[in-house]
């Protein structure tokens, strides 16, 4: 299909790859454990593999991360964080997911990004008690009481992009508070970003710098927004966003006499930013780490966006990315939740970069087919409760799962009492063959083109 990337491994699968944190070597060379110049096997050298950083926000979404090359996972817990209305982790989990990364090499990083009230503090300092103890990277935040109740329980701090920073002197500032990394403003341009990493160098500073490559933009400064808020009493600085600003708008005069639809009336609802055309100039400037916005997306977003990208930052630092490849990869890309690709402010401010749906225009589809009752690992065969029809021999279909994540396959063998078949009807129980584990309870799904 030429929505593949060019390789064996499809976004999605469990095998292929590094992982980069930072400081890793890429695709069948050997690893370094500092920042020295790494030799590719091309005619340049490559002084920085950035960190990619993958959204999670339940157990399959964390599978399909690590499972897809991700050298660092963010993700929050059930209050205090920007995505409050995601599925999230329970502060009793955390021990639980950084044993589980730290087992693949990936990093963890906890986000506490929300604003914060006086009542919040004592809460504050327990989470990041708790996410000392369990071994968990890093902190996320911007509030000062978070970054200081960060310094005081010895928790490593990065600056969340909802501290809008996008000049070199808010760098200097946030370094001297203890910041360790900092996430710049979405709305900064390629060349900003250089001088600021340049100035860092010149100054000697020890604090790192990480960007969004991929996901949502939000038409108001890097999402600290009061629409949600005015609208529908729902605080997006409190991680509650109600997402007004992805709907279609008409006006109306005031005398009510007249209304008009507003052509093309998703004006306040921007495309998804998509660096992967121009990735390697933004392996150039030095940016320590990549960050895949996503944390309310599904498993397969995860798991597609993160292997993709991985993908891309290996082949070119191997010098194999080549134009085909990135036409593929965006294709891929495609496949998944996406509202439209745009440079986002990489390079000036956006024009007619607005999204032309209130939702998705992946171009496939998922549809609920069953769940999985066993898994017969001798034989590689799973058994499904089929519970909606449609399920034909030779669809693609995707299974999730806790543990599962998200993983891709084609239905080329289907057996109903031992019996061959090529359609499994709604209420019967039949046997897969699947490529991969799968585990009682996951859910099955047939992918299809959108319509």
């Amino acid at each position: 299909m030429s929505s593949r990337p060019e390789r064996s491994d499809e976004p999605g699968s469990r095998s292929g790859g590094p992982r980069f944190r930072g400081d890793d070597i890429v695709a069948g060379f050997a690893m370094t454990t500092n920042r020295n110049n790494i030799a590719c096997g091309i005619d340049f050298m490559i002084t920085n593999i950035p960190e990619l950083i993958a959204p999670v926000g339940d157990w399959p979404s964390l599978h399909a991360a690590v499972q897809n090359g991700a050298g660092g996972v963010y993700f929050g817990l059930k209050e205090l964080n920007m995505r409050d209305n995601a599925l999230s982790f329970e502060q009793n989990e955390l021990k639980k997911i950084a044993e589980y990364a730290g087992e693949n090499d990936v990093k963890t990083y906890l986000t506490l990004n929300a604003i914060v009230f006086d009542d919040e503090i004592t809460r504050v300092h327990k989470i990041l008690r708790a996410a000392k103890e369990a071994g968990i990277t890093a902190v996320i935040g911007w509030d000062m009481s978070v970054l200081e109740a960060a310094r005081a329980e010895g928790v490593r701090i990065h600056l969340s992009t909802q501290a809008s920073v996008s000049n070199f002197e808010a760098v200097k500032y946030y370094a001297g508070l203890g910041v360790k990394r900092i996430v710049l403003a979405r709305e900064c341009s390629l060349d900003r970003i250089k001088t600021i990493i340049k100035q860092i160098k010149t100054h000697g500073l020890q604090v790192e710098i990480e960007t969004f490559i991929h996901g949502a933009l939000c038409i108001s400064i890097s999402g600290r927004c009061f629409m949600s808020e005015y609208l529908l009493g729902q605080s997006a600085n409190r991680g509650k966003c109600s997402q007004p600003c992805r709907r279609k708008y008409h006006i109306t005069d005031l005398e009510g006499e007249a209304e008009f639809e507003i052509e093309d009336g998703y004006v306040l609802s921007p495309k998804d930013v998509c660096t992967l055309p121009f990735i390697e100039k933004l392996i150039d400037a030095g940016i320590h780490a990549f960050k895949i916005e996503g944390r309310m997306r599904a498993p397969e977003y995860v798991a597609t966006v993160t292997r993709v990208y991985h993908d891309a930052i290996s082949e070119y630092c191997n010098g194999t990315l080549t134009d085909v490849k990135k036409d593929n990869y965006i294709k891929a890309l495609a496949t998944v939740y996406n509202r439209g690709f745009s440079n986002g402010f990489y390079f000036g401010l956006p024009e007619n970069d607005l999204a032309k749906a209130s939702g998705s225009i992946a171009t496939k589809r998922k549809h609920y087919i069953g769940e999985v009752l066993k898994y017969y690992s001798k034989i590689n065969v799973a058994e499904i409760l089929v519970r909606n029809d449609g399920l034909e021999k030779g669809d693609a279909i995707l299974v999730t799962g806790n543990s599962t994540g998200a993983q891709k396959a084609v239905a080329e063998e289907m057996e109903r009492e031992h019996q061959k078949i090529d359609r499994a009807e709604k209420g019967s129980k039949i046997a897969i063959k699947l490529p991969f584990a799968v585990k009682r309870g996951d859910k099955l799904f047939k992918l299809t083109a959108a319509q």
